[in-house]
């Protein structure tokens, strides 16, 4: 096997010209035969037993080439790149110069790779100071929600409806008189205010007496998920069956004692202000850093190649996708849903790509000048703590390279992160 390397006159970019040898080739094809051959249907053999000669004579010699080539070519191009440390940030831009059986695959592959950073001043950077104190408003405000979740809903009938109420009603929803798919429900509760319907319906709720019938007259948005509503005028005729109004305990010792592991209110009060004062410190603390990153960003320099960018952009829709998957969605019914095409949706994350990539950058070159390192023992710490989280033995994971590497990266990272801040004028 033969490789050429070479610069394009892009920058941050390189072509490898990869030349493999014929009988590899042959090898590759043979194995993607063996892995196929028991789909083939061929008149005159049993199925799956044709031979290879027959099988390329049915289908063309070409049957089997685009297999191969994935069989052969990614281990190696991925050793290629990491024995010439070339430090690969996209995806690699595939052209074939030559694929026949008998003859040496040639073809070459352009990716981009990870771009300098022309770092500027991250000492002694001027930040201010992020501070965050407890009041007597946010603890009451804490103890009314949590108040609230031990409220109870009791019925009214001497009233029509009022905001906030719960109310149980009947609805079927008509568009030109004819009813929609999804616009019927029976014995449905809703909250007036809650602002879960369309708009207009809750509030025309509101004065509505018990058993009373009504037509609400609404229109639905433009930018509505469903297509064939989105925009038209709808009357939903409604039943009231019941007016639910939420009932708040008194907030005494007795509630303190209800819900929460103290016995007086005084006890809960220090308690909600002290989870309140932890979180605000870590508040601070996020945003603190977060000023310091963006600080020593904008003192610095780095041309992001386009490539770096649409691999970022891939990583962020497949977290997407995964978070859409918990939710029993994925992302073309979602895309659906907000009325955007895949490629709006992708230019929508590019700014926020190019921001998280050049920070990952920015920190990692001051990592490097700093010389900032970490101790075996610390690596070792941090993988004991993992295995713990998630129900894994130390001796599992320990010798997982990867997640070694990943490990130390992290928290070289992390350390880089803290030296900055260390480092700067708080204002």
């Amino acid at each position: 096997m033969n490789t050429k390397i070479e610069k394009t006159e892009n920058k941050n970019e390189i072509k490898l010209e990869f030349t493999i040898d014929a009988e590899k080739f042959v090898d590759a094809i043979n194995k993607v035969y063996e892995k196929n051959s028991k789909y083939f249907n061929i008149p005159g053999f049993r199925k799956g037993k044709a031979p290879m000669k027959i099988v390329e004579r049915h289908y063309g010699s070409e049957i089997f080439y685009e297999d191969a080539f994935n069989e052969l070519v990614p281990e190696i191009y991925d050793n290629e790149i990491k024995e010439n440390d070339l430090h690969a940030v996209s995806k690699p831009r595939i052209d074939v110069i030559q694929m026949e059986k008998g003859k040496d695959l040639i073809f070459t592959a352009i990716v981009d790779t990870k771009p300098e950073v022309e770092l500027g001043k991250y000492k002694g950077i001027e930040i201010k100071k992020v501070e965050y104190n407890v009041s007597d408003e946010d603890v009451e405000h804490e103890l009314g929600h949590m108040a609230e979740k031990n409220a109870r809903l009791i019925s009214i009938d001497n009233r029509p409806v009022e905001s906030g109420d719960t109310t149980v009603i009947d609805f079927e929803g008509f568009v030109d008189g004819v009813p929609f798919e999804g616009g019927k429900a029976e014995k449905h509760e809703l909250v007036i205010g809650s602002n879960t319907f369309i708009p207009g319906f809750e509030e025309q709720l509101i004065g509505v007496k018990l058993d009373e019938e009504k037509d609400i007259n609404v229109k639905f948005p433009d930018e509505y998920f469903s297509k064939d509503l989105a925009g038209k005028d709808a009357v939903f005729k409604i039943k009231l069956h019941e007016i639910k109004k939420k009932e708040m305990p008194t907030i005494d010792d007795e509630l303190a004692k209800d819900i929460s592991e103290f016995d007086t209110l005084k006890e809960l009060k220090a308690s909600i202000k002290e989870k309140i004062e932890k979180e605000n410190e870590s508040k601070a603390k996020y945003e603190t850093e977060d000023n310091a990153i963006k600080a020593v960003c904008e003192k610095s320099q780095v041309d992001i190649p386009d490539g770096m960018v649409e691999a970022e952009i891939d990583n962020n829709i497949k977290d997407m996708e995964t978070k859409l998957s918990y939710q029993g969605m994925n992302l073309n019914s979602y895309l659906q849903m907000v009325g955007k095409t895949l490629e709006e949706f992708r230019d929508g994350y590019k700014e926020q790509a190019k921001v998280s990539i050049k920070q990952r950058l920015v920190i990692e070159a001051i990592g490097n000048d700093a010389k900032i390192t970490v101790e075996d023992s610390e690596v070792e710490e941090k993988l004991k703590e993992m295995a713990e989280q998630y129900n894994k033995k130390y001796d599992e994971i320990k010798d997982n390279e990867q997640l070694v590497d990943y490990v130390k990266n992290s928290l070289v990272f992390e350390k880089t992160i803290k030296y900055i801040v260390e480092n700067a004028k708080i204002k």
